[in-house]
């Protein structure tokens, strides 16, 4: 039986949390919400329907939807057969392939914007399609972002499958299409959906890669919010696309933890994929066509950053010392990267402690049917930062964390909490996973001798997992660094991060400021790209098991 000390402790690591997603999180999204539904002191919730029935409200609403699922689909088709060469076979150089994978799931969405904006010019590699403007290139960005999530999801769970039953069936005549369609297929199923349930989430949140590439024409959920906010103030309406966008994450999130729920235990560990047969050779050719799909538009913006009326310069770079064309910045942009290194420690730091400490509670396996529902709510609640508009939560922060007890506009602290918990659910995902493998007999026997849950926390779990938390540590600082929705309202213009100065330089007239916003993406591209191949060598689980 618990002690009243092991009690009091659970308790504790409990009630941490959720006083800080309170705070943090859920306070500041209900006071952006709360400027709408409350008009001139009074309760107006009709206003909000209003909203809800305009014609502009309808068209955002649809191209969110349809340009989802459309980029979702394509993800999936996409990213199942490369997931099947890159968890199942084994080759040389598989791992840095992996690595090639997973970085443009972490690049800030403003580097992706301008990455393919230089791709679709008149001028670049693919300026003859006439893309530039359309809503086929922002479908192209969201792919680009999101197929990484589909091949560590599927590919991971692939990896641990017990290989008998296919060769069970092979050796009894099925050909290998009909073990696919029979056995492998149904098994994967669960994290198939749960794959798209996640990227559906992430495209229809998506924020930098549809303002940077959707200009006047397209809009979804995302940035119609930051425009009636920022722009229009009518923050009504904001509010109204807010509450619609919540209910209808709330129900992915949902879909996507039961099918994880349901998706069969792996009883193996995962084994060494097989040598590449000539069967093979379709599959390894639509994962080379796919890894070319994603490097392209990267290499495109490398080249173009240093290439200046025709000639080869690093002339973009030495800019990043100055304050562009026109004094375009109030600060350089070196100094903006600075700031958004430090800023990406920070909120690294505050994500690991908390989400190791959520990770720690949901990975825990009750006896009590009620307790084990209590946990899945617990940890559902901790996913919501994944699918609430960043701009909502930057925007919420503004007008509730300035006044006593939690007066922190001036603070220097407000851009990496907010950053922080967008962070956080990444984190719980990458470290739930590892703790829940953990044989519970040695946390009850550290229990036994009288440990509390913090100590068994810090002597059983963090010793066994240190792996996953390096992990951790790498995507949440990977995912700080490039942050925008959020940082885009709560940067000043003295100290901003380096996304917000990139988009600040495609906005302002002038090639030099343009080659700068170039010459910043590369470097805020690589700096992302370095901190993935680091989390690559301690990979455990999948970015985007959600």
């Amino acid at each position: 039986m618990p002690t009243l000390r092991s009690r009091l402790g659970t308790a504790t690591l409990v009630a941490v949390p959720l006083v800080v997603l309170v705070a943090f999180f859920l306070y500041p999204v209900s006071g952006m919400i709360g400027r709408g539904f409350w008009t001139d002191g009074s309760f107006d919730p009709g206003g909000v329907l209003d909203v809800l029935g305009r014609d502009r409200v309808h068209r955002v609403v649809w191209f969110t939807l349809w340009s989802a699922g459309l980029s979702t689909a394509l993800a999936v088709v996409l990213g199942v057969p490369s997931a099947y060469v890159l968890h199942r076979l084994s080759f040389g150089g598989q791992r840095i392939l992996r690595t090639l994978i997973v970085v443009p799931f972490v690049l800030p969405t403003v580097v992706v914007g301008v990455a393919f904006r230089q791709l679709i010019a008149p001028s670049g590699l693919l300026g003859g399609l006439n893309l530039d403007g359309t809503a086929t290139a922002i479908i192209a960005a969201l792919v680009f972002f999101n197929v990484s999530v589909v091949v560590r999801t599927v590919g991971s769970f692939w990896e641990g499958l017990d290989r008998r039953t296919e060769e069970a069936a092979a050796a009894l005549g099925a050909s290998p299409l009909r073990v696919f369609g029979t056995i492998t297929l149904p098994a994967l199923l669960p994290s198939i959906a749960s794959a798209a349930s996640v990227v559906f989430l992430f495209c229809s949140t998506s924020f930098g890669i549809v303002l940077t590439l959707g200009g006047l024409r397209y809009a979804n959920v995302e940035t119609e919010i930051y425009q009636l906010t920022t722009q229009d103030l009518d923050l009504q309406a904001a509010a109204a696309l807010s509450v619609l966008q919540i209910a209808v994450i709330t129900a992915l999130l949902v879909i996507s933890h039961r099918t994880r729920r349901n998706a069969p235990a792996l009883t193996r560990a995962a084994e060494r994929g097989r040598r590449p047969a000539v069967r093979d050779l379709p599959l390894l050719l639509w994962t080379a066509a796919v890894i070319a799909l994603l490097v392209t538009p990267l290499t495109t913006l490398l080249v173009s950053s240093l290439r200046i009326d025709g000639a080869w310069s690093l002339a973009n770079y030495r800019a990043l010392q100055t304050t562009g064309a026109h004094n375009a910045l109030l600060v350089t942009a070196s100094s903006a990267l600075a700031h958004s290194l430090e800023i990406a420690v920070q909120a690294a730091a505050f994500a690991l402690v908390l989400g190791t400490v959520v990770a720690f509670l949901v990975s825990r396996r009750p006896r009590s049917r009620a307790v084990r529902r209590a946990s899945g709510v617990f940890d559902g609640v901790f996913m919501l930062p994944l699918g609430v508009s960043a701009v909502t939560l930057g925007f919420g922060f503004l007008i509730t964390l300035n006044k006593p007890p939690l007066d922190l506009r001036s603070s220097s602290l407000l851009i990496p909490i907010a950053q922080a918990m967008v962070a956080l659910p990444l984190v719980v995902r990458t470290v739930a996973p590892v703790l829940s493998s953990i044989d519970p007999r040695q946390r009850e026997a550290a229990a036994s001798l009288g440990a509390g849950p913090l100590r068994v926390l810090l002597s059983v779990d963090l010793p066994y997992a240190w792996r996953a938390l390096v992990a951790a540590t790498g995507f949440a600082f990977a995912v700080s660094l490039g942050e925008f929705g959020a940082t885009s309202f709560l940067s000043r213009d003295d100290n901003p991060t380096l996304p917000v100065v990139i988009f600040r330089l495609i906005g302002r007239p002038g090639a030099e400021n343009f080659g700068m916003a170039l010459a910043a993406s590369v470097v805020l591209a690589a700096a992302t790209g370095i901190v993935m191949l680091l989390v690559e060598r301690f990979r455990v689980g999948s970015v985007g098991a959600f």
